[in-house]
C-alpha cells in the first residue's frame, strides 16, 4: 500500500474506544515487570535522545550515545562542565519521554498522525548517527524501522492505532523511571544519577530534582491523556 505523503495534512481521529484500547495496551507494556524489562528500552532511547538533543540546542558538542541491554544508557557531550547548558542537558533525560508524549498528544489532538510518525522517524534516524555501540545501533535501528514501515506500508487505521499506542506508552512509561530512581536512591544504588549531577550543578538537593521529574511526568500524563481522550 502506498503511503499518505500529505505529511502536513490532517487525518481522521479514531473512535474513543480505540483510543482507550491503545492506552490499555500501552499500560500493559509498562506495568508488568517482565514486559517492562524489554519495553523500557524505548524509554531509554527517549531519555538519551533528550540528553543529546538539548546538548546540541544549548551549544554543547555531542560526542556519543550508548544504549545498553540492561536499559541503561550514556550520553557524552563536551562543553562547559557547569552553567545553564549543562543543567538543561542533565535535566533533559527523565523529562524527555513525558514531554515527547505530551508533544505527540498535541499533534494527535490536532489530527496530525502522519506528521507525528514522520517526525519520530526523522528523530530516530538522526539519533542513530550518534550511537556508538552495537546494541544501541540495533535498538534504534529496529525502532526506527518500525516507524518507517508503519508510515510507508500501512493504511490510516493502522497508523492511527500505532501512533496512539506509542504516545500513550511515552506518557505512561515516562512516569515509571522517576519512581525507579527514587527506589534506587533510597537503597543507595542510584550511583551518579541525573538527580545527583543536577544537585551538584545547582546546589539544589537531588530530592527536589527527583520531585521535579515526578511533577513533569505526572503533569504530562494528565495533560496528554486529556488531549488523547478528547476525540
Amino acid at each position: 500500500m502506498s503511503p499518505d505523503l500529505d505529511v502536513l495534512g490532517t487525518q481522521s481521529a479514531p473512535a474513543l474506544w480505540i483510543v482507550i484500547a491503545t492506552g490499555v495496551a500501552a499500560l500493559a507494556a509498562v506495568v508488568p515487570r517482565s514486559i517492562w524489562r524489554l519495553s523500557r528500552n524505548a524509554i531509554t532511547i527517549a531519555h538519551e535522545g533528550g540528553h543529546g538533543l538539548i546538548a546540541l540546542v544549548t551549544g554543547r558538542r555531542l560526542q556519543s550515545i550508548r544504549l545498553h541491554s540492561d536499559t541503561s544508557g550514556l550520553t557524552v557531550s563536551r562543553g562547559r562542565p557547569t552553567g545553564l547548558g549543562m543543567i538543561l542537558t542533565a535535566a533533559a533525560g527523565y523529562t524527555a519521554a513525558p514531554l515527547l508524549g505530551l508533544g505527540g498528544a498535541a499533534l494527535l489532538s490536532s489530527h496530525r498522525i502522519t506528521l507525528l510518525l514522520w517526525l519520530a522517524t526523522a528523530l530516530l534516524l538522526a539519533m542513530l548517527l550518534m550511537v556508538r555501540n552495537a546494541y544501541g545501533i540495533f535498538t534504534v535501528l529496529l525502532t526506527g524501522a518500525a516507524f518507517l514501515l508503519v508510515s510507508w506500508l500501512t493504511g490510516p487505521d493502522v497508523q492511527s492505532v500505532f501512533a496512539y499506542t506509542v504516545v500513550w506508552f511515552l506518557l505512561l512509561g515516562g512516569v515509571r523511571p522517576a519512581f525507579e530512581l527514587q527506589a534506587k536512591r533510597r537503597h543507595g544504588d542510584a550511583g551518579d544519577s541525573d538527580a545527583d549531577q543536577l544537585g551538584r550543578l545547582t546546589h539544589v538537593p537531588p530530592t527536589l530534582w527527583l520531585l521535579f521529574f515526578h511533577a513533569v511526568s505526572i503533569c504530562a500524563l494528565i495533560g496528554g491523556g486529556r488531549w488523547l481522550l478528547a476525540v
